[in-house]
């Protein structure tokens, strides 16, 4: 499909000589566009999150049954530190590709066919060594895919629908959790199935988006050495030059420390807080996580509809966080499993919410958006990434220093978390 054909699609009329320019976007998208877009998430997160939840696990504890917690964890660990440094780095990439396809469709592909060539790694490893490998090259690939969609949200998304997409890809996280949960659990029969499954239909999503989406072209120039300075360059905004961006990015991150302690510690309390019987913790996990995203897809849907027909992120953020902090209080002094549910169920919400407002305002007042959008917006995704490796870390110091208090540590958990609703209100960029 040529990009006029298309931009008629998606947009209603072609747009001849597409480049990247700062008049770019122009005209609002459609819902074609919305579906296609929200659908090449979605087979993005079918794809790479089910592995997290139970492929790795199941496959770790296939090779190396006598030690699968520290294989794990080492697997886990690092697959989460290349996350970490792919994002940011593809996404500069990105912003300098001067391919005939355009800045992002190069990368939607090269990570979807990247990232089920790791998955088939993991689904044959026959050691902890060639899993660790598989799950290095998914977690690269697809991280290379991230980098072009989320910049894609940038290059083609006015400010008057910011709200609405976000609250689409908001939507995207659950329904892929949810489906590609049920797709390995249907193909457990077959390893190479379970994993290869998913990660087709994540391809075929992207191929999608790549063959309507209207990419922008790069002029093919001089341009700048890709030299250390400019890789470190990947890697870090300044946050006195564009204040706007720093609050953002430290209130995403403050969030996300809290939600990184509700979901790597809701097992254990469970256990320890509610004395629930250790053979009962996968179900009551699972259901938790069923209402907590069913919450999310639908909040997220309304909270970004309401954003954009108000015109204002700031009060939708830090109201979300303020909301999602009561409800970490609520779960920390809970005595039984329906109120923990209860809670579980209003994070869900808030999530939905802020995520969906978050989006768009980081949108709004992401720096250097014609050169470094899918760069800068890497550099955002470190505050989403690096709360799942630091709470974990400190989490122990706080449960030997409380005397392995749950609840002590979900009321810093929710601390955090309001923290987060206050440093989003010095952002002056938007409303």
């Amino acid at each position: 499909m040529s990009d006029d054909t298309a931009e008629t699609a998606l947009y209603g009329l072609p747009r001849h000589g597409a480049t990247a320019d700062a008049t770019w976007p122009a005209r609002q998208v459609g819902w074609l566009f919305m579906a296609i877009y929200g659908l090449a998430y979605t087979g993005l997160w079918m794809a790479l999150l089910p592995p997290i939840l139970t492929g790795l696990t199941m496959r770790v504890h296939e090779i190396a049954p006598t030690h699968a917690t520290n294989s794990l964890s080492l697997v886990v660990s690092v697959g989460a530190l290349v996350a970490l440094l792919s994002n940011p780095f593809f996404g500069r990439l990105s912003d300098r590709t001067t391919s005939r396809l355009g800045m992002r469709r190069p990368w939607l592909i090269v990570g979807a066919l990247g990232g089920i060539a790791g998955l088939a790694v993991i689904a044959t490893a026959a050691s902890v060594s060639q899993l660790l490998w598989g799950w290095c090259l998914t977690q690269l690939a697809y991280n290379a895919q991230l980098a072009a969609l989320a910049a894609i949200f940038a290059d083609q998304v006015p400010p008057a629908q910011r709200g609405t997409v976000s609250g689409i890809v908001g939507i995207s996280l659950p329904a892929g959790m949810i489906g590609g949960t049920f797709l390995m659990q249907a193909l457990a029969d077959s390893t190479l199935a379970m994993f290869l499954v998913p990660a087709a239909l994540g391809l075929v999503s992207a191929l999608i988006l790549v063959c309507l989406l209207p990419d922008q072209r790069l002029a093919a120039m001089p341009r700048q050495r890709y030299g250390w300075r400019e890789f470190l360059g990947s890697y870090w905004i300044n946050p006195l030059r564009f204040p706007d961006f720093g609050w953002a990015w430290s209130s995403r991150f403050l969030l996300y420390a809290g939600i990184a302690v509700l979901m790597t510690y809701q097992g254990l309390y469970l256990i320890h807080q509610l004395d629930c019987a250790p053979a009962e913790v996968p179900r009551r996990v699972f259901l938790c996580t069923l209402v907590q995203f069913s919450a999310v897809a639908i909040f997220s849907a309304l909270g970004g509809g309401l954003s954009d027909a108000l015109g204002r992120r700031k009060v939708f953020v830090s109201g979300a966080a303020l909301v999602y902090a009561l409800a970490l209080l609520m779960i920390a002094f809970t005595t039984s499993y329906v109120w923990f549910l209860a809670g579980m169920a209003v994070t869900g919400a808030a999530q939905g919410v802020y995520l969906a407002a978050d989006l768009a305002l980081v949108n709004d007042v992401l720096p250097q958006r014609e050169t470094h959008a899918a760069g800068n917006l890497g550099i955002f995704n470190i505050a989403n990434v690096m709360p799942q490796s630091l709470m974990p870390a400190l989490a122990p110091g706080i449960l030997s220093a409380s005397g392995g208090s749950y609840t002590v540590l979900f009321v810093v958990a929710a601390t955090l978390v309001a923290l987060s609703a206050w440093v989003i209100m010095p952002v002056r960029g938007v409303r």
